[in-house]
């Protein structure tokens, strides 16, 4: 059985509850501009390129998760160019220009974060090429550096086929946990993500296949935090894996752990040792996946 997951593992859709369904998906559509790709009276889902990014299900009933609770930190929309980053960043802007909280230079990649009208985090990031990533072993060589976004706008915004028929997808998910310690048994020792990047006891990065991280993991507002209650916000994380022997081994060693796992053959369910919600699947060849 691998003890790590296959190095074509990549993220897939995030879902959101939400309590204003019709605002939220204005935000995602006219502002960071993803298509929306299905509408049914409860759930939207957008992506790019028939490819689903977020699903925002309606959620009235429920409120907001108190100070200081385990949850979303951030989804990260990847863009596949500069160009396109750039002109989603604008439309952010120009369209809900309150919802900007801050700009990096990571070294791996560029970065513009926002809160959504839900207060969800919202990153959108473009990857430097792999080749000038740094590493150091096993860990790649991560930053905060400051990111002027007027001057990324000036550079880019001009290239050819900014905004145009681009791809966007879930890069990254970034989730707030109780402590690290934890998060690594279970997302490393258990889920078998590499670890790529540690900040002692405030944060952790994991990956597959060498990319600088598929999912985060801070205790920067959430030391101690224990399971999650029903609450708006993070719904429910997908990791796309590429065959079924992946997912015949990451439900092994979930079951090997003792992890409560619902298994269909194609998917499994699970949750995080803060009740967030993982759903693993089998990538479907089509761009349509969802």
């Amino acid at each position: 059985m691998s003890e790590v997951l296959a190095a074509a593992t990549a993220m897939g859709a995030v879902t959101l509850q939400v309590a204003d369904l019709d605002l939220t998906t204005r935000y995602y559509a006219e502002g960071v501009g993803l298509d929306v790709l299905g509408e049914e009276p409860a759930a939207h889902v957008l992506g790019r390129g028939g490819v689903p990014a977020l699903v925002l299900q309606h959620a009235p009933a429920l409120r907001h998760a108190p100070a200081g609770a385990a949850g979303l930190f951030h989804t990260a929309i990847l863009f596949d160019s500069p160009a396109a980053l750039a002109a989603s960043v604008l439309s952010v802007a120009q369209r809900f220009p309150s919802s900007f909280t801050g700009s990096s230079d990571h070294l791996v990649s560029e970065a513009f974060y926002f809160d959504d009208p839900e207060g969800n985090g919202v990153e959108l990031y473009h990857d430097r090429p792999r080749s000038a990533w740094g590493w150091e072993g096993d860990r790649v060589r991560m930053a905060t550096l400051p990111l002027d976004p007027n001057a990324f706008l000036r550079r880019h915004l001009a290239e050819e086929g900014a905004g145009g028929a681009s791809g966007a997808a879930v890069g990254h998910v970034h989730l707030r946990v109780g402590d690290i310690a934890t998060a690594h048994r279970f997302y490393v020792e258990v889920v078998g993500f590499e670890t790529t990047a540690r900040f002692g006891d405030q944060a952790l990065f994991v990956s597959a296949g060498g990319y600088h991280h598929h999912v985060g993991m801070n205790t920067w507002g959430s030391a101690g935090a224990g399971p999650r209650t029903p609450a708006l916000g993070l719904g429910e994380v997908v990791v796309r894996l590429p065959d079924a022997d992946s997912l015949g081994a990451l439900g092994a060693r979930l079951r090997a752990a003792g992890t409560p796992v619902r298994d269909d053959g194609r998917e499994l369910a699970f949750e995080d040792p803060w009740r967030n919600a993982v759903r693993a699947a089998v990538a479907d060849p089509s761009p349509a996946a969802g």
